[in-house]
């Protein structure tokens, strides 16, 4: 065999790789928050920017994909359960944070603000564990003072600041509100 078939075949193996990763994820998305990711709320976030042209539902399956993967690699054994769920639900503000007219009604200060909006939100609609209420509750750490308390929670946590710095430098781009 040659070095291009080779390499071919390599590129393949590795595609395959990450489509079965991508589909495994998937799959778990759907089976722990396909009732969150259908809700008439949660797809009200497509019509809200977060960071860069990233929205808000995009930023929050990011971050859920994202924490799934930190969790495997790492070998944390999260709970993938509370896991999926904290982090669908951890900006669930539903509100535009960067509309002035609406936040001069509200504080100004949305970082340090929004996680007790959202699990406020989040608890109105869903039966919420601990681990889930502590991941959306501190995900902000270190604006949030306490730090979280869980696994779980430390991963949403850092799969956050890992997606919203790649989406604020533009390297995770989204398609802008879908409204």
């Amino acid at each position: 065999m040659n070095i291009i078939n080779m390499m071919r075949q390599r590129r393949n193996e590795r595609f395959k790789r990450h489509f079965e990763r991508y589909r495994r994820i998937h799959k778990l998305l759907k089976k722990y928050g396909g009732d969150i990711i259908n809700s008439e709320n949660f797809k009200k976030t497509k019509a809200h920017i977060q960071h860069g042209s990233m929205t808000v539902n995009g930023h929050c399956m990011s971050v859920a994909r994202h924490s799934m993967i930190l969790n495997n690699k790492l070998r944390l054994h999260c709970n993938v359960k509370d896991l999926v769920r904290g982090s669908l639900l951890h900006d669930y503000f539903l509100y535009d944070w960067h509309d002035k007219e609406y936040l001069a009604q509200r504080q100004r200060l949305h970082g340090f603000h929004h996680p007790g909006t959202a699990l406020r939100n989040a608890d109105k609609e869903y039966e919420l564990t601990d681990i889930q209420r502590d991941i959306i509750i501190k995900h902000m750490w270190p604006l949030t003072i306490i730090p979280p308390t869980c696994r779980e929670a430390w991963v949403v946590t850092a799969a956050d600041k890992y997606c919203s710095l790649m989406e604020t430098i533009g390297v995770h781009k989204g398609h802008g509100k879908a409204i």
